[in-house]
């Protein structure tokens, strides 16, 4: 009889599969941004305080998230907010960044708890087999030893050189998934921040496959694979400067410039993961050459050397970017007029980008960044001439936090953007469900 036949699936209606859907949601948020509150995740939801509610509690009834109240001595009046978090038992990520002249590498918990931290330097050029070897070996003393490769989830891994956007997606996870691109990086740069310049033989394997194949085969995990300085920019929107920005336009200015954007809180990668290549907009038609092929590029101007070269052109003695920064902190006029000209040159093209994009948060970062005011004052001068009118009031500049670990925990970010952690936490009885 009609009235007697059940469904196959009982626990899989319309009501059940819409939970399901909010459960996603709500732990997609805490892996992208980390703790949040109820309100903080009711806006970000759009979910009714009801509903957001019944969520979360079956969420920490199944030990997929943890709530906690700020520690005592926060200073705020009232009823404490607690926030809410993954579980830091779910799982860890690891993010490694292989810069040209070392290998910097970090940990996270799903609930954004840094485990630890460690670099180690290297003559350039070194093979990949010692590369990963060294890699392995600072993994394997983060937290002092007690790090265990059976809790990590996977693996991000920054490289300099561009790579193919398979790696990168430009949507968040919660949205549908979109064709990845051909994975085909060209010739890696000589450093991070530039991603078309040449590059010594052994910089990296031939391309981000081969990277993430050797990386495998070494730790037994995923492993995620981007360039370095882009991920520098994720890492920023997410634990530096621009932590709880959306959007983020990221700039470095190290011997080589580059950049990256966050839109919507995701990397973007571009069609054919060259997203980022900010080093190579021409600021002056008749400059010099630059190795991209094109004459006077940004990083013409504003890269470590040609800051060097500039200062010595106008009677300055420095050897090094140490000493270049000492002579303008100390008010040389020839170090401070090369400052104000290459933030000039930094400031129109970041305002030529920003117009271009919208975003929120413009962040400076790299070695160069270590001038301080002394170049970003000139910066922000450039942008205040250049930006829409409109958006003057609402873009705010500020100097990078992360320093060389960026793009090790922008592989981190990546990994807890787009790998499906927590997938196979323990759900209540589907009695429960709605």
């Amino acid at each position: 009889m009609l009235g007697a036949m059940h469904s196959p699936h009982p626990h899989d209606g319309p009501l059940a599969r819409l939970r399901r859907g909010h459960e996603k949601l709500v732990l997609d948020l805490l892996r992208r941004h980390g703790p949040l509150s109820r309100a903080g995740l009711g806006s970000h939801t759009g979910l009714s305080r009801t509903t957001l509610y019944d969520i979360v509690g079956g969420l920490v009834t199944a030990g997929a998230v943890v709530a906690s109240a700020p520690a005592a001595g926060t200073g705020r009046r009232g009823r404490p907010v607690e926030t809410l978090s993954l579980n830091p038992a779910a799982g860890q990520a690891v993010g490694i960044d292989f810069a040209r002249r070392a290998v910097h590498v970090a940990a996270v918990n799903v609930a954004h708890e840094v485990v630890g931290s460690a670099s180690r330097a290297h003559p350039a050029g070194l093979p990949w087999p010692e590369r990963i070897a060294l890699a392995r070996q600072l993994v394997d003393g983060l937290a002092d030893g007690a790090l265990g490769l059976g809790s990590v989830t996977g693996i991000g891994v920054g490289v300099v050189g561009p790579v193919g956007a398979v790696d990168a997606p430009a949507d968040p996870p919660s949205d549908q998934p979109s064709d990845p691109a051909s994975d085909q990086p060209s010739d890696p740069p000589s450093d991070a921040g530039s991603a078309t310049r040449s590059a010594a033989p052994g910089d990296r394997p031939d391309g981000a496959g081969a990277v993430r194949e050797l990386l495998g085969a070494a730790f037994g995990v995923p492993v995620l694979v981007d360039n370095n300085t882009r991920l520098a920019a994720l890492a920023e929107s997410v634990w530096g400067s621009a932590t709880g920005s959306r959007d983020v336009l990221y700039l470095r200015l190290s011997h080589g410039v580059g950049g990256g954007l966050v839109i919507r809180g995701a990397l973007h990668a571009g069609a054919y993961g060259l997203s980022g290549e900010l080093g190579h907009i021409t600021v002056d038609p008749a400059g010099p050459p630059c190795d991209c092929g094109g004459r006077g590029c940004l990083e013409t101007v504003a890269s470590v050397g040609a800051v060097l070269d500039a200062h010595r052109e106008a009677g300055g003695r420095s050897a090094d970017l140490a000493e270049f920064l000492a002579a303008a902190t100390g008010g040389e006029p020839a170090a401070l007029g090369v400052l104000r000209t290459v933030g000039g040159h930094v400031g129109t093209v970041l305002a030529a980008v920003c117009n271009a994009v919208g975003p929120g948060v413009v962040v400076v970062g790299g070695e160069l960044a270590g001038a301080g005011p002394l170049l970003l004052d000139p910066v922000q001068e450039a942008l205040a001439a250049h930006v829409l009118p409109l958006a003057r009031s609402r873009l705010d500049l500020r100097r990078a936090a992360l320093g060389e670990y960026g793009g090790a925990l922008g592989g981190i970010a990546l990994v807890l953007q787009t790998t499906p952690l927590l997938s196979h936490y323990r759900r209540p009885d589907p009695e429960e469900a709605p």
